[in-house]
């Protein structure tokens, strides 16, 4: 089970939350770190997190199309 940290950036949707996850990748040829994000849409059943908030996702079952993490924890 893969599980990433990262912050809600959006929480418009019921039960919903996106969530941005910021890793850095090694440039094959220049050897540099480039930094890239992306956006999870993450299950959140009772609505507790807000935007900006920093928390850890984990992978799980399809939940509907796009949804396929879970909101674990907030990340203090």
């Amino acid at each position: 089970m893969r599980t990433f940290k990262g912050i809600i950036v959006s929480d418009k949707m019921e039960k919903t939350r996106v969530v941005l996850v910021t890793r850095l990748v090694k440039h094959p040829r220049y050897q540099t770190y480039l930094k890239r994000t992306t956006r999870f849409k993450a299950h959140d059943e009772k609505n507790e997190y807000r935007m900006g908030d920093k928390v850890v996702i984990a992978e799980t079952r399809p939940i509907s199309k796009d949804k396929r993490w879970v909101i674990t924890g907030k990340v203090s």
